[in-house]
């Protein structure tokens, strides 16, 4: 079986298993209007928002266009600060970068602050096959690592998970420690949570975190945090190492003014996050606090190809979640169904640039194409416009089945074709129709079980747009 064939065969195996997991269904019906409706309420709260939007989609327009340029200038910076600049081509490179800087400290307990590009390294079984303890931070990272998962969404990593699972998580793995009682309140559960992390932040040797922003002008790495983790990790190891992607460069702090007034907003629905820190470099000699070594590792990984190609505005990407929060597919089957670290509408779009359209068949095809991802993305990324045009790559590459080719063409030839489009749609509307007029929707629909054996299809309206469309224009 080739390597396309593969990844469609286990993308439809996790599809299906996710949509018939009671628990995942549970968590996400949860999750599912908390995100969306708190935006609203900010976006209400801030008249210029979407002004905002439009400011952020051109800062980081500007800094594609010069990235080399503010590449450069972050560096300077950060050396003038004492701290060193490492530069990776690929993920391997990345995590023997971190390993060689943990071996040199002599590390051996190593504390992390979420970080989506750490994952995309693969970095926790690099610094664990090193003979390093890898302790994620992070309360969502904490749980999946405890869980033996990965992230299911960007900015809420466990948000696949039903307290009760968490409660016999902790349980399992908390009652060697002393703790016996199963706890099953939210407060009590984070409470638990923090008292087992309390000594690994003492003891840990090196920390590392992400960045949500690297500012040129200063050398500092933003991070934007709703936890104390990510200030714990940066500042009381003796190591301090930030992982991010090339394009989280951005010139100053003025524009971190622009884009964080979108980023909680789109997140999480907040004006700010409880945490926005700064860090620009190893502790100084009137600093009570820091740590005595700083290191930024910037990880391409492909991003310089995206950077010269049709697939740019997807640099722009601050990482917020917003997309997943809205999109339809996301809510009913969750992130791991997305196989990799991205999921959702930008992992659809990343996924394929990142790892290669072979291995992602089925991606960019797992999306109704219904707009919302593209509307409500901060710095405005048309987000279906490219899935759209990753299946017209799909198409060039022949990487489509070739019935699935077969169907299009012949769609495309009826479609363009309007009388004989409405004369072959007319009986099996019409049949639907007939079928649905008790229930208002279909249970079943032959050679339609993919949609059916999960949920209803609505009951098809009594006349066609087209008819509709004709009728109103008489009447106006």
């Amino acid at each position: 079986m080739s390597a396309a064939a593969s990844q469609k065969v286990a993308f439809r195996e996790r599809t299906t298993r996710a949509l018939r997991d009671s628990n995942l269904q549970q968590a996400m019906g949860k999750a599912r209007g908390g995100f969306i409706e708190k935006r609203l309420e900010a976006m209400a709260a801030l008249p210029e928002f979407d002004e905002t939007r439009d400011a952020a989609r051109d800062i980081k327009d500007h800094v594609l266009a010069n990235l080399d340029g503010y590449l450069e200038l972050y560096e300077q910076k950060v050396i003038e600060n004492g701290g060193q600049v490492h530069w990776a081509r690929t993920a391997e490179e990345a995590c023997q970068i971190v390993a060689d800087i943990c071996r040199e400290a002599n590390a051996q307990v190593v504390t992390k602050g979420k970080s989506m590009v750490s994952e995309e390294m693969h970095l926790n079984s690099v610094l664990e096959a090193a003979g390093l303890k890898v302790v994620e931070t992070d309360l969502g990272e904490y749980i999946v690592q405890l869980a033996g998962e990965t992230p299911s969404h960007i900015i809420a990593p466990a948000v696949h998970k039903t307290r009760e699972q968490i409660t016999e998580l902790f349980h399992e793995h908390h009652s060697k420690l002393g703790y016996t009682d199963r706890v099953t309140q939210r407060e009590a559960l984070v409470n638990e949570a923090r008292s087992v992390l309390r000594g690994t932040f003492v003891t840990a040797d090196v920390g590392i975190t992400g960045a949500n922003f690297l500012v040129a002008e200063t050398g500092a790495n933003v991070i934007v945090t709703n936890e104390g983790n990510g200030d714990l990790t940066s500042s009381l190891p003796r190591v301090h190492i930030v992982t991010a992607g090339i394009e989280k460069v951005i010139p100053s702090l003025d524009d971190l003014s622009v884009l964080l007034r979108v980023l909680a907003r789109s997140a999480t629905g907040q004006e700010m996050s409880a945490y926005t820190s700064l860090y620009s470099g190893p502790r100084q000699d009137t600093d009570s606090e820091g740590p005595e070594a700083y290191h930024v590792v910037l990880l391409d990984n492909g991003r310089s190809t995206m950077l010269g190609g049709d697939y740019r505005s997807m640099l722009r990407c601050i990482r917020c979640g917003a997309c997943l929060n809205h999109c339809p597919v996301y809510s009913a089957i969750g992130g791991h169904a997305y196989g990799w670290v991205y999921s959702g509408p930008m992992g659809s779009v990343l996924t394929p640039l990142l790892n290669g359209f072979d291995d992602s068949v089925d991606l960019p095809n797992a999306c109704t194409l219904n707009g919302r991802c593209k509307a409500v993305c901060p710095v405005r990324i048309p987000l279906s416009d490219l899935l759209l045009k990753h299946r017209l790559e799909q198409y060039r590459r022949r990487l489509t089945p070739l019935f699935g080719r077969f169907l299009v063409r012949a769609w495309a030839w009826v479609a363009t074709r309007p009388r004989l489009y409405q004369g072959l749609m007319a009986l099996p509307l019409w049949l639907m129709r007939r079928r649905g007029r008790r229930r208002g929707a279909l249970e079943h629909i032959p050679f339609a079980g993919g949609w059916t054996d999960s949920r209803d299809f609505p009951t098809p309206a009594g006349r066609s747009f087209i008819r509709q469309w004709h009728s109103r224009k008489g009447k106006s």
